[in-house]
């Protein structure tokens, strides 16, 4: 498939162009680069920063991405196409510290916005801006209400509560 079209396809299965029109779609296209990456590839880790404010769309593949924020750490798998990893980075790493390793856990697509490039389109088209960002927290909160239920679903099972267990 040519990139552009795997570009475009892509973002469209994501919550980020959920409210672009195809035009808009196009101009977010434009600001994005299709990288592969090989099986144990880094692709964001200490010795690699290259991509630690660049959002990260998943193609095809899967990717694992540690995170260590504030002295929390988060470990989780994307493998399913349009899902993202490094929000925190490309949202606002450089304001709190965030400690990431992002690898490919077998060969995989990732479609790259750097955030110096999508913020470039905040003198042209703000809408798209706008939108994008409306976008990842649509699908942060989606992340927070699934481990929400499933933090409840355990603790009625510890507790045995809630009839079901």
């Amino acid at each position: 498939m040519e990139s552009d079209n795997l570009i475009l396809m892509t973002l469209r299965n994501t919550t980020l162009t959920e409210e672009l029109r195809d035009f808009e779609v196009e101009q977010l296209a434009n600001t994005i680069e299709l990288r592969e990456f090989k099986a144990g590839e880094q692709i964001i880790s200490a010795q690699n920063p290259e991509l630690k404010c660049a959002l990260l769309i998943l193609c095809s593949g899967e990717i694992e991405a540690n995170t260590k924020a504030e002295g929390e750490k988060v470990t989780r798998t994307i493998k399913e196409p349009g899902d993202l990893a490094n929000i925190i980075g490309f949202v606002g790493g450089n304001v709190m510290e965030v400690t990431a390793t992002t690898v490919a856990k077998e060969d995989t697509l990732l479609l790259v916005m750097e955030r110096v490039r999508f913020e470039s389109l905040i003198n042209t088209n703000p809408a798209i801006v706008y939108y994008v960002m409306r976008g990842i927290t649509r699908y942060v909160h989606g992340i927070v209400r699934s481990i929400n239920t499933q933090s409840v679903e355990m603790s009625n099972y510890i507790h045995k509560t809630g009839g079901r267990y």
